[in-house]
């Protein structure tokens, strides 16, 4: 190791500004590196969007599943095309999608006379579409998945209500909640074969 008292003044001086700049290389180098490390982390953690689990012991909860003779990528076009859901999905009168079909977006759809915003929360093509919603108090998750079986798709629907009204409305709720999901599957197949 060469120590300063080894050396003349001018070559102390190079030696000083060589080692200054060796330290100031590898600082860019350490910065460089955390930043790409950042932007990596913040890409990663945009897109690995976790599916909202429904509450299996909210007061109303259910669950269904149906087999469509269709692959996976012609159920996922039926389904995510919220703009034509009111064409095949029976109780819906309109339904419009806010934006790009991504997590965070709304929508806006009508089922009877009631008027619901919703905001997707899943959307991994062919595997899993979700979102929640909430009116008059009830707060909803909603969530899709897909599961390939050849040429055939398994899909599973489920959906879980907690809020206030829930609890009074507990018994009607569950019963509509259920006869719905067994009509939009039924339409969702007729539709897909």
């Amino acid at each position: 190791m060469i120590s300063f008292l080894d050396l003349d003044q001018e070559d102390a001086l190079i030696y000083s500004s060589s080692l200054h700049q060796q330290i100031i290389n590898r600082m860019k180098s350490l910065v460089s590196t955390a930043i790409y490390l950042l932007t990596l982390t913040s890409c990663v953690a945009q897109n690995s969007k976790i599916m909202y689990q429904v509450n299996n012991n909210a007061s109303v909860f259910s669950t269904k599943t149906i087999i469509i003779n269709a692959r996976p990528e012609k159920v996922w076009a039926v389904l995510t095309n919220i703009n034509g859901w009111s064409g095949w999905l029976n109780g819906i009168t309109e339904s419009k999608l806010n934006g790009d079909l991504k997590p965070n977006t709304t929508f806006d759809w009508k089922t009877g006379s009631t008027k619901i915003h919703s905001t997707l929360h899943t959307v991994e093509p062919y595997t899993e579409f979700g979102w929640t919603g909430k009116v008059y108090g009830i707060f909803a998750i909603h969530n899709w998945t897909f599961r390939e079986m050849g040429d055939k798709t398994e899909v599973i629907v489920s959906e879980s209500m907690e809020g206030f009204l829930t609890k009074f409305f507990k018994k009607s709720l569950n019963k509509t909640l259920e006869r719905d999901m067994i009509k939009s599957l039924e339409s969702l197949k007729l539709t897909c074969e």
